[in-house]
């Protein structure tokens, strides 16, 4: 199969030919017909995730059809079509038995624990477990959005910050995440507020749902946030992983507001000071955001279904696997609107 593979972190990856996947006892192989290119996967090819051993195959966020089935798989058959989030449960820990497979502790990463989607095919373990079957009519590549970007903030927005109707919420970063978060949030009845450097990326923010844009060149973001909402936001995201902006998030909450932390803060960011006299003297709430079980896909797919989400308006260009190695390099550019989605190999 032709597969996007780098040798060396921080060198370029190369469109190449290797053997293709074979499934697993309780896996599949899954033919990609779309995958995203997200900021993690420059982050794995930087350095900076210990789970990747070279050479290595990027590609987390991916949809297709079951190619291959392990012999113990019992829910899937050849062709059906899926996607499935970037973290996959190993069904037998602790954590999976609780139903949070996001925080398994014998987790699997396509694209980081193992080869990914940046590739004709790709191997998915515990199938039964981490499949999701895609709703009829959806594209490949708005499903492809859902399991690292759309998801992540489905859980950042909904189950971990709790949003409710007329809460005022900021999110900072409006990338992939960022907006995704932005329509999400809008979705639940809150007032959102989105932080970025980009005009283009703030007037998408607007069209979404955010009542209000603020540029992050701005000197006091912390203080234009506080002066629209009267107070601070109930509910804050980082969606980007900065330090800047992680402080920012913080300081423009109101008291016993909860700031999320959904960017990942890695490399040289990976240990950041943090405010704590506005953490300990008005009772704000930290809270880390890392994915979603495949359980919990349903609540997010009915909103896709009933009309109040539409993550098709947040992919942005459409590359083929040749084009991939240019676009994952440049991620730290932050020159894309919405999602990057490979959708020709």
């Amino acid at each position: 199969m032709k597969a996007v593979l780098f040798e060396t972190f921080q060198e370029a990856p190369k469109l190449v030919t290797v053997p293709d996947p074979v499934p697993d006892a309780h896996g599949v192989v899954l033919k990609v017909a779309a995958t995203g290119v997200c900021r993690s996967d420059w982050h794995g090819w930087m350095g900076h995730d210990s789970d990747i051993e070279l050479p290595h195959v990027p590609g987390h966020e991916l949809a297709g059809e079951v190619a291959a089935v392990g012999k113990d798989v019992r829910n899937w058959k050849i062709g059906d079509k899926v996607t499935v989030p970037f973290i996959c449960g190993c069904g037998s820990c602790s954590e999976c038995h609780a139903g949070q497979q996001q925080v398994c502790l014998h987790q699997e990463q396509p694209g980081f624990t193992h080869w990914g989607s940046f590739a004709e095919y790709v191997p998915i373990h515990q199938a039964d477990l981490n499949l999701v079957a895609l709703p009829e009519g959806m594209g490949f590549d708005t499903a492809a959005s859902l399991g690292c970007r759309f998801a992540t903030s489905f859980r950042a927005v909904i189950d971990q910050g709790k949003v409710r109707a007329g809460q005022w919420v900021a999110v900072h970063g409006c990338g992939g995440v960022g907006l995704s978060a932005v329509m999400i949030a809008a979705a639940a009845g809150a007032n959102v507020i989105g932080v970025d450097l980009d005009p283009v990326k703030l007037a998408l923010a607007k069209e979404i749902g955010a009542v209000a844009a603020i540029d992050g060149h701005e000197a006091d973001v912390p203080g234009a946030i506080r002066e629209i909402t009267r107070g601070g936001a109930h509910v804050s995201l980082d969606a980007l992983g900065h330090p800047v902006t992680m402080t920012n998030s913080i300081l423009c909450l109101r008291p016993r507001g909860k700031h999320v932390q959904v960017g990942l803060m890695l490399g040289e960011h990976a240990a950041p000071q943090v405010p704590m006299p506005k953490i300990v003297g008005q009772e704000i709430e930290l809270l880390g955001s890392h994915g979603m079980q495949a359980h919990r896909y349903g609540a997010m797919l009915d909103m896709v279904a009933s009309g109040k989400l539409d993550p098709a308006r947040l992919v942005g260009e459409r590359i083929s696997l040749a084009e991939a190695p240019a676009a994952l390099m440049a991620m730290d550019s932050f020159r894309s609107v919405g999602a990057t989605v490979i959708t020709r190999f």
